[in-house]
């Protein structure tokens, strides 16, 4: 990635999270204390994790969605900091699915270290999390997020049980990328409307969907850089979902309206024993751009819908960083 667009990714968000850039501040303090350890070889990696740190947008999710509501409970940068944890559990365990090698710019905890660490690592971000979570005066946020979690680890199943499934539905893979991706940003923007009492539900409701549907956006996105992105400037391993066999949804529209032999040429670029790059022979084997083309379209659709749901709040900046974020999902390249 050139400095040039470094500076202006980074300057993109910061204008979004500018409204509630105090409270984020103290949830990255928070969530540094919950990484910190006393043990040498845990806080090794747990230090190789803080340079995980990216976007933080679900956190981000539960600040601006209160502010916007008008919520100001003192405990929302911890509410905050758990979602970021769980969050970055489910990177950890996601890399050794994915057999992912770069996160953020630098080796995944299974390269560093291996599967095993890795998986106990994840293990424990999920334990630390779910701990601070019983320390708030509230239990809806370890309610939500258990729910949340049971959501996320069945969408993770579901889709190993889905791979090679070029004859999939768009509902089915929906299904999944909400459950996957879209569940904590769900979650986030009900547990800053709401938390830590529920008193005004269909504002709450409302905005639980506009994190449901930003979030989906989210991974369409993620889909369609994994497959033309590049890793410098996405900043992740890339080509993940061929390798693994995740038929996503540019692929599932390009096999709906190829020919017999295009999708056997597909089909091999998956499942071929001898191919090497799985993401070279895909992209070789077909014309994926129709398909690109759809799979942003529906991402479009997603955010338009998305910020009707925001007729619930009442202007502001907070709102206001609410309805850029819909783009910035929408124009990301990392």
């Amino acid at each position: 990635m050139s400095a040039v667009s470094g500076l202006l990714r980074d300057r993109r968000l910061t204008r979004l999270l500018e409204p509630v850039e105090a409270g984020m501040q103290q949830m990255r303090s928070c969530l540094s204390s919950q990484l910190a350890s006393d043990h040498a070889a845990v806080a090794e990696m747990t230090e190789h994790l803080g340079r995980f740190s990216g976007k933080q947008l679900r956190a981000a999710l539960v600040l601006l969605s209160a502010h916007a509501a008008g919520n100001e409970h003192p405990e929302l940068p911890q509410v905050a900091s758990v979602i970021e944890m769980i969050h970055l559990a489910t990177l950890v365990h996601d890399d050794v699915l994915d057999g992912a090698e770069v996160r953020r710019r630098v080796a995944c905890v299974h390269q560093r270290w291996d599967n095993q660490v890795a998986i106990l690592l994840g293990d424990l971000l999920y334990a630390r999390a779910f701990h601070l979570s019983t320390t708030l005066a509230s239990p809806m946020v370890s309610e939500v997020l258990s729910r949340a979690t049971q959501r996320i680890c069945e969408g993770e199943i579901i889709q190993a049980g889905s791979r090679r499934a070029f004859e999939m539905d768009v509902e089915q893979y929906e299904f999944i990328a909400a459950a996957k991706t879209a569940t904590l940003y769900r979650a986030a923007c009900q547990l800053g409307t709401a938390y830590p009492v529920a008193d005004n539900p269909r504002q709450v409701q409302a905005m639980a969907r506009f994190g449901e549907e930003v979030g989906l956006a989210f991974q369409i996105v993620d889909d369609v850089l994994d497959l033309v992105g590049e890793q410098e400037a996405v900043g992740k391993s890339v080509g993940n979902d061929v390798e693994d066999g995740k038929v996503t949804l540019p692929v599932l529209a390009t096999y709906a309206s190829a020919d017999e032999s295009v999708r056997a040429a597909i089909r091999a670029a998956y499942g071929d024993a001898n191919v090497g790059d799985r993401r070279a022979a895909l992209r070789s084997a077909c014309d994926l751009q129709a398909g690109l083309d759809r799979a942003m379209e529906r991402a479009r659709d997603l955010v338009a819908q998305a910020n009707t749901r925001l007729e619930c709040l009442d202007e502001g900046p907070s709102k206001e960083a609410l309805s850029m974020l819909g783009d910035f999902v929408l124009e990301r390249k990392w």
